[in-house]
């Protein structure tokens, strides 16, 4: 749902980070600010609870170059991790154009990850889009901790459309960028098709 401003000839797409709580989204997006020139971005606007997990979003627009004369600028969403903000992720979810699944590599975080893409999945069908046809990218978060799961038995669980997938440490920035290209290249391919 990209929304193109004839008077500043900015094509803007929305990207949202999706996962379950504490797998890295917010990390990813402040990494990604914390490295973005400051005449490329936006104010990074973030609602925490007393918990210190986000609870709405961080956004940020970036450059990204330009589709027929027109700069495309990038907003970078985080949903809420935890199940009971599922109100919050739907709103958020609204006029998406490309989606990343930030996964928990950790063993213990396994069903929440596939909790929380089967809730993608279903909120996604409530706003009218299909998984299968909208830009997405999986990305593979903590790989540097010791429990984790193997990279072909995450894919085997996760892996929906034989999507890019990344292998990330967003805290070390190891991923992040990749992550991001990779989905921007897919939303930038999509409007290309539509204009």
């Amino acid at each position: 749902m990209t929304f193109i401003n004839y008077a500043s000839r900015e094509i803007n797409c929305k990207i949202v980070y999706y996962g379950p709580g504490l797998g890295g989204k917010t990390t990813n997006l402040q990494y990604i600010y914390d490295s973005t020139a400051p005449q490329a971005k936006g104010k990074l606007i973030s609602l925490a609870t007393e918990t210190d997990r986000t609870l709405f979003f961080d956004f940020m627009p970036l450059d990204f170059g330009t589709i027929r004369g027109f700069k495309t600028r990038f907003h970078l969403y985080t949903v809420p991790g935890q199940v009971y903000y599922d109100a919050s992720r739907k709103l958020i979810l609204k006029g998406v154009d490309g989606i990343v699944f930030v996964a928990d590599s950790q063993e213990e975080r396994m069903d929440a990850n596939i909790e929380s893409l089967c809730n993608l999945e279903e909120n996604l069908k409530e706003q009218g889009y299909d998984l299968m046809k909208i830009p997405y990218v999986l990305q593979l978060n903590k790989r540097d901790l010791p429990n984790i799961v193997p990279v072909e038995e995450m894919k085997a669980e996760l892996q929906r459309k034989g999507e890019p997938v990344f292998e990330a440490v967003a805290s070390e920035g190891i991923g992040v960028f990749e992550t991001l290209k990779a989905v921007a290249k897919q939303v930038l391919t999509e409007l290309r098709k539509s204009g």
